[in-house]
């Protein structure tokens, strides 16, 4: 991985995005630093995914400003973004992971070892030479984390990375989420599920029809939310 993120802190001030004259997100202001791993939560529709791609650079603001470590412009090179719903590639497990290398500008020379670093991360060695469309879902979602990260990123955004997976699957996405952060890449990641919230989080995004309603240190947040949208999410109640 790299080393320390130049394009850290991600800042984004009284942001708002609009979509056909509806605000997606409205007067958004959040700093989103190094360390564990920053969780984005609330309804669908709340803004989460507008807000991940927000901060990877992929959509501008139409009102109020977004900075990367200071700077106007992110390096995308620095940067990267896993999908809910990734595309695997008419390839082998290992092709999937040698085109995104490719992509990335890896030197030629460098990309089998490489590969096999990544294949061995996220636990799909064994399976580096099946097509990619023949995995299991979850094989599928870890081969999309080893693509996304064969940009050697300093900060990763991963949108609802478990989303349909079974229990099994899911733990292993969780535990390779550990192990990124572990190798210092800054992970912020969406999720509907609280649990998995707890159990990642280092910090906490509340975000309700496209507006911050809380943000802050995961255990605080849990054991003593502030605000009455963070009670009833905590609780299992329905925001509307």
């Amino acid at each position: 991985m790299r080393g320390p993120a130049a394009d850290l802190p991600i800042t984004l001030l009284e942001v708002g995005i609009l979509a056909g004259g509806v605000a997606i997100l409205d007067e958004v202001s959040l700093t989103i630093n190094s360390g564990a791993p920053t969780v984005l939560i609330g309804p669908n529709g709340a803004g989460k995914t507008t807000l991940l791609r927000a901060a990877m650079g992929l959509i501008p603001a139409t009102r109020g400003r977004i900075t990367w470590g200071g700077k106007e412009t992110p390096d995308q090179t620095r940067l990267a973004i896993m999908f809910q719903r990734p595309v695997m590639l008419r390839r082998s497990t290992a092709g999937n992971i040698f085109y995104a290398l490719a992509a990335a500008n890896v030197p030629r020379a460098v990309r089998h070892d490489r590969a096999s670093d990544l294949l061995k991360l996220v636990g799909l060695s064994a399976l580096a030479h099946r097509p990619a469309r023949r995995l299991s879902g979850g094989e599928q979602q870890r081969l999309a984390l080893a693509r996304a990260l064969a940009r050697a990123p300093t900060v990763l955004f991963l949108d609802e990375p478990t989303a349909s997976l079974d229990p099994y699957a899911t733990k292993a996405i969780e535990d390779l989420v550990h192990s990124i952060t572990k190798l210092g890449v800054k992970v912020v990641l969406s999720t509907h599920d609280l649990g998995q919230a707890k159990r990642l989080a280092g910090d906490i995004v509340l975000l309700h029809r496209g507006r911050l309603i809380e943000t802050g240190p995961a255990a605080e947040f849990f054991e003593q939310p502030r605000s009455e949208e963070a009670k009833k999410f905590i609780a299992g109640e329905l925001l509307v």
